[in-house]
């Protein structure tokens, strides 16, 4: 089993002085294994082509030289895009007033998918008002995926120089 977390930390601080962020490291198995690290901009600035080839080379001489999978594999480098996982505490403060999606592990109500406006945080729970009264405090920890929903409020608010 591949170890995404010290796989992570490994990375983070050559990625950090580079001038990105690592959002998330995934390991996928199967036919062709493949470890994805998704980065992004520590200055906020949409990722480029670039970019990713940059994060892409100096994540492979850190993994050449740690060697900490075992077995080939593929390196992907790919920006969080627009509508991107919320993966880490500080994403859910960061996009507070975006539409998200949450997934629970376990249902609440009978529900574990619930759409609305992302509040930020209230301890270790997400904020997120449902509807037009309802406000749901959901546990972190029972967050098995959360991600942003392309909206055109979202679009502009990532790319302010596309409006005229």
């Amino acid at each position: 089993m591949v170890d995404t977390k010290s796989i992570e930390a490994m990375i983070a601080p050559s990625i950090e002085a580079l001038g990105y962020r690592v959002v998330r490291v995934a390991f996928t198995g199967g036919r062709r294994p493949t470890l994805q690290i998704m980065a992004e901009r520590l200055d906020q600035a949409a990722m480029t082509v670039e970019d990713c080839a940059a994060v892409s080379h100096a994540v492979s001489a850190l993994l050449d030289v740690a060697d900490p999978i075992d077995a080939a594999y593929q390196l992907e480098v790919s920006s969080p895009g627009i509508d991107r996982l919320l993966v880490k505490r500080e994403d859910f403060e960061r996009f507070a007033g975006c539409e998200a999606k949450i997934e629970l592990a376990q249902p609440r109500d009978g529900r574990r998918r619930f759409r609305g406006r992302l509040l930020g945080l209230d301890g270790d729970a997400a904020k997120l008002a449902v509807g037009e009264d309802e406000l749901l405090l959901l546990p972190l920890a029972e967050i098995t995926r959360a991600r942003l929903v392309l909206t055109d409020e979202l679009i502009a608010a990532t790319h302010p120089q596309s409006r005229h």
